[in-house]
Order: C-alpha cells, then structure tokens, then sequence
C-alpha cells in the first residue's frame, strides 16, 4: 500500500504538471482522479494502522471511524477537483484547442505502466480497503488507455474537441462515484443503519427465540462501514430465575454470532418491567416497542 500511494502521488504530480505543458484538459481530469486515489490509498494506509490502536477512556470504541473520516476528505477533495476540470473543460467545447497530442501519448503510456504496476503491487491485499484499491488502480490504467486512443486518433484526425469530450467524461464518471460514496459516509457517520437487510435480519433473529416477545430500542450503527454496533432491549415472556436468565443471554449469543458484530449490549427486561429508557410521559410503560 505504501508504494502504490508513492507511485500514484508522484505520477498525479507529473500528470498536472504534464497536463498544462501539454494542453489537455482530458490529462488534467486523469490527474484529479489519480489525486484522489492517491489520497484514497494515503488514508487508508496511514488511518488504517492508526485505527487499529486499542480503545482509551477517551475512545471508548477506539478509532476505527477514522477511516470514515479519511473517505469524507478525500470526497470533498475530489468534488472541488472534478468541479474545477469541468469548469476548464466545458468551454473548450465552444472553442477547442489541440493539446500536444505526443506528449499525450507518452503519459498515456506512463499512466499505464505506474497504475499497473500499483495494481500488480495491490493485487495480494486480503483486507477491504487493498481489494477496493486495487480496483480503482484498475480502472485508472483503463482511464489511461482512453487517453492513449484518444491521443492516438487527434494524431491521425485532427479533432481537438475529443480532449475537452474526454475531460467532461472522466470528470462526471469521477463525480458520480465520489458522491455516491461521500453520501454513504457522512450516513455512516450519521448512525444510519449500514445495512437494512441485515438489521432486519438481526430482528427476526432475535423475536424467533422462544423468550423473547418483544424487542424494542434496538440501534444498528457502524463504526467504519465493516464493523457494525448493536444496542436493544429485549421482553422476556416470563419472569427468569438467574439459570434461566443465563440461558436466555447464551441463546442471544448463538443467534447473533453469525452477524460477527463488532459490539454488542443487550438488556433484558422482565414482563411488565419499566423500561428505563422510557420518556416521561409513558414511564409506567414499556418504551416504544417496535414488534
């Protein structure tokens, strides 16, 4: 991880700096998206080995939304990059101008073997983030062999407009997915539920235990998108010696295992019990069931 994101921050560099020395406004666009996956492999390189230290009085979940953190900044990063391409670009369709189509040619062809290299480099990840990069490694390399037709073609045609075309195309494609993704991150760091089927699921789990005849106050939150939380009240259908209660608790237990939740806590209340949670208003009944 910590060559691809050299790799990819030194070539983003030299695509901009090539990009104004060539007049390419589609060279341009490739840098801002190498600029963000390079930001993209940088965070998770450096948030990943920082959020795998240990919970302190403070952090009391320890650190993993940090990578949220890290996702959130490399959107808003891409979305004023992506916004200023367009904003070059979409004038040059009135007026385009030919860039220097051999300097094109040999980015292109740069571009092609440093994202190839990065991806052949990420290709053995086993966690998320390296399989999701390496991904995006891929898909640069594609985005360059675009530009390596595109450059190809202005040398035989002399179309000028492809360049800014190319540009408008890189940049939307890039927009459309980095504000998919920010909007996902900022839900997550919303508490928005990571995944309804999967908290529906955690609910039939739980209400198909014998014991139980209602749940309610049941939160399902991620810390990072990958490790997920759960709080939630359960009403057990009888008063439980402390056997029974032990029974009940082990029984929560197996059904729950196979989500692999990262954190859960788990209250059990008795028939009738006021649930402590309650507002005011209905203290002297259970709180807002949702079965």
């Amino acid at each position: 991880m910590a060559v691809a994101f050299f790799l990819n921050l030194g070539f983003a560099i030299i695509e901009f700096i090539g990009g104004v020395l060539t007049n390419s406004t589609a060279i341009m666009a490739d840098a801002v998206h190498d600029l963000g996956d390079a930001l993209s492999i940088g965070f998770a390189w450096g948030m990943g080995r920082y959020s795998e230290r240990p919970a302190d009085n403070r952090f009391t979940y320890g650190f993993r939304r940090l990578s949220l953190l890290s996702a959130l900044l490399n959107g808003l990063v891409l979305i004023g990059g992506t916004s200023w391409v367009l904003y070059q670009s979409i004038p040059r369709l009135w007026d385009p101008q030919m860039p220097h189509t051999t300097g094109m040619l040999g980015l292109a062809i740069l571009g092609i073997a440093i994202n190839g290299y990065a991806a052949f480099r990420m290709q053995g990840g086993k966690t998320l983030n390296e399989k999701v990069l390496n991904w995006h490694l891929l898909e640069d390399m594609l985005g360059w062999v675009a530009v390596l037709i595109v450059s190809i073609v202005m040398m035989l045609v002399e179309l000028p407009i492809l360049d800014p075309l190319l540009a408008i195309c890189f940049s939307l494609f890039i927009l459309f997915n980095v504000l998919r993704h920010t909007a996902s991150s900022i839900g997550l760091f919303l508490q928005r539920s990571p995944d309804l089927q999967m908290q529906q699921d955690v609910e039939q789990a739980l209400l198909s235990l014998p014991q139980v005849t209602d749940i309610h106050h049941l939160h399902f939150w991620s810390l990072d998108g990958e490790k997920h939380v759960l709080t939630v009240h359960l009403v057990s259908a009888q008063m439980l010696s402390a056997q029974q209660y032990q029974a009940l608790k082990q029984a929560v237990n197996e059904r729950l295992q196979p989500f692999e939740l990262a954190h859960t806590t788990i209250e059990i209340e008795h028939p009738q019990e006021n649930c402590r949670d309650a507002k005011p208003q209905t203290e002297h009944a259970h709180c807002g069931h949702s079965h």
